[in-house]
């Protein structure tokens, strides 16, 4: 690993009467650097799905460009395994810049140079550097959280950092219509979402910190007297190695499996409206750029309320049973994606209405898979076992969205694409009715037991 992503080195304690003050502080400026500094992920992440209509216009097959953004998402989940397990051992406030300001590198060059989108190999090989440099961004959020926010207060803290993915992936489609305002050029929509992300890796570095302990705190088990089961503090502070992280906390654990798979077909529905549905409002709808480009921003930052309510359901509702509360969104979002695609053309309202109401529905899953895989492994593991639901979620799933739904609809239409998303949907609500059940018998065996 190199030196500069190495954790932060434990300063002295501070006076006990600074404890308080400084961890609320802290605790707020930290959350706006994961908040911020990830959502600018989101700006460099799908922001090629708005050039594709543009390529297709040139001679491309959406087959051919959905294989070529596939490659995001199988350099992605790779690296989001990966690097998780890097994560784990390294400095968040270093580590997760430094990926932004790559992958933005990338979306420059791809942005500037004609020779970067002359070929799908070229831009097959450019998105998948992209995608491996996206893998640096959720490992230290989620190694940050578990750090700085107890296991009851956890919950309420990951919904609301969840709400990144929508504030920054509605960002590109405005910035998109903004640079064509500027420069009529439809490459800006690669890069003027880098130059917004570049600006915020610069936010992220300066508001971000490492451990509570970096700063002169006590962990945060200490500071909130929240102790998980078994609590060791000696243990529980302890830097894992890679093969303990795997052998003993994520590769073992059956419910982690559960959701990771769940998480396959999650993201099949997630990014198969998100990455097509400029190009089938386009040539189906028949959506000029303007609207089509609000709807995609419609569907993101209707997510954040969805998200928040999905939280709250999960915790009040559900009694913090994950894959109960993931049932219940994922039986509407199919029911919403039906009616997305049975609509006749000429009704653009229903058509608008349905895809906030899937971007509403479909975030909620995601944020409590992206939980559930916290909440199942130690704080010094977190980065790992989320990379590990991520790894099924990006290199199955998405890569789906992108390269399957897209060669079928290149020979089965738009109503083949559909079939394939909806049936993913069907096998995401049975993989969660078992986490469910899973579940259940777990909590059963805990109150027998105790």
């Amino acid at each position: 690993m190199l030196s500069i992503f190495k954790p932060a080195p434990h300063k002295a304690p501070v006076d006990e009467t600074h404890v308080d003050p400084l961890y609320r502080r802290l605790r707020w400026q930290i959350f706006m650097g994961i908040f911020f500094g990830y959502a600018a992920y989101y700006l460099v992440r799908k922001n090629f799905a708005l050039a594709m209509p543009y390529l297709i216009d040139q001679g491309f097959s959406r087959g051919d460009l959905g294989f070529a953004l596939s490659g995001i998402s199988i350099a992605y989940g790779i690296s989001k395994f990966i690097m998780g397990s890097v994560s784990d051992r390294s400095n968040p406030r270093v580590f997760l810049p430094a990926g932004l300001i790559l992958a933005a590198a990338v979306m420059l060059f791809m942005g500037f140079v004609p020779w970067a989108t002359s070929s799908i190999a070229i831009m097959f090989v450019l998105l998948f550097l992209c995608g491996w440099f996206q893998g640096m961004g959720w490992p230290p959020c989620g190694r940050t959280m578990v750090h700085w926010w107890s296991q009851k207060e956890r919950g309420g803290v990951v919904s609301v950092w969840n709400c990144a993915h929508n504030v920054g992936g509605g960002i590109p489609p405005l910035l998109f219509l903004l640079g064509m305002a500027w420069f009529n050029d439809w490459h800006a929509a690669l890069y003027m979402p880098a130059f917004g992300a570049i600006l915020l890796a610069v936010f992220a570095f300066m508001t971000m910190r490492d451990t509570p302990q970096s700063c002169g705190l006590p962990p945060i088990e200490e500071y909130k007297n929240d102790y998980p089961p078994d609590y060791v503090k000696e243990s529980a502070e302890q830097e894992l190695t890679a093969k303990q992280i795997f052998m003993q906390y994520v590769l073992p654990n059956k419910l982690l499996w559960y959701i990771a798979l769940a998480n396959v077909f999650v993201y099949l529905l997630r990014y198969g409206i998100l990455d097509w549905s400029p190009t089938y409002l386009k040539e189906v709808k028949h959506f000029a750029l303007d609207k089509s480009s609000w709807t995609y921003f419609l569907y993101e930052y209707a997510g954040i309320p969805g998200t928040l309510l999905c939280g709250w359901m999960s915790d009040k509702v559900f009694k913090s049973n994950r894959g109960a509360t993931g049932v219940f969104f994922m039986v509407l979002v199919t029911l919403a994606t039906v009616v997305y695609w049975l609509n006749p053309v000429g009704n653009p309202g229903i058509d608008m209405a349905c895809m906030i109401t899937i971007g509403f529905l479909i975030y909620g899953p995601v944020m409590l898979i992206g939980l559930h895989a916290l909440e199942l492994a130690p704080k010094k593991a977190a980065g790992t076992a989320a990379g590990f639901t991520g790894l099924f979620g990006y290199l199955g799933g998405s890569v789906a969205a992108s390269a399957i739904v897209g060669y079928t609809v290149d020979y089965f239409g738009w109503d083949g694409g559909f079939i394939v998303m909806i049936a993913g949907c069907v096998l995401a609500v049975i993989l969660l009715l078992l986490t469910m059940l899973s579940e259940n018998k777990h909590k059963a065996q805990l109150a027998k037991s105790a």
